[in-house]
């Protein structure tokens, strides 16, 4: 009786950091089964999201999203926007073309769990993701990133707010 309650206590404390004894969200399209609301309307409903959403609706990309995908997205909290270098959202809103590679490098295809395993992006590169072992339990990064927010089910796909807009190498 007492193993139980720990597994039982075990399998709280993992959901309540994101993991879970099986595979958090599915690997490919063929098992995906998200929540009843597609990423773009999650990220719509979520005040803290406003600059990512407004950043899709500018670069065309909220169709895309709206999609069946399924797609795995980095999504950057308005915090995160706000921790960018003096001027560079403001180019990047200038600059349509080079706002829209950096948010593609903020999906990737398919519905992933995060595992140590790098990850291609739609925009072409990789993001790594990382996980380090602290008193408050395994904290997820990708790339330098923290993960703040992990495996928020949608209809075509899981999102995973960050605390920093990743940036991608230009050539």
């Amino acid at each position: 009786m007492l193993n139980g309650f720990y597994r039982a206590c075990a399998a709280g404390v993992l959901a309540l950091i994101g993991y879970s004894a099986g595979p958090a969200v599915a690997a490919d399209a063929a098992d995906w089964s998200g929540g009843g609301e597609s990423i773009v309307q999650i990220a719509v409903s979520d005040p803290d999201l406003s600059t990512l959403v407004k950043a899709l609706k500018d670069t065309n990309l909220v169709s895309t999203l709206e999609g069946a995908g399924p797609f795995t997205v980095f999504a950057p909290t308005n915090e995160a926007f706000g921790k960018l270098p003096a001027g560079l959202l403001n180019y990047l809103v200038a600059n349509p073309s080079i706002l829209k590679q950096v948010l593609l490098y903020h999906v990737a295809a398919g519905a992933n769990t995060l595992t140590s395993a790098p990850l291609k992006t739609v925009e072409g590169e990789l993001v790594f993701p990382s996980f380090s072992d602290g008193v408050a339990g395994t904290t997820v990064s990708v790339n330098n990133s923290l993960v703040t927010i992990k495996a928020i089910k949608a209809s075509n796909g899981v999102i995973y707010v960050i605390d920093s807009v990743l940036i991608p190498q230009f050539r």
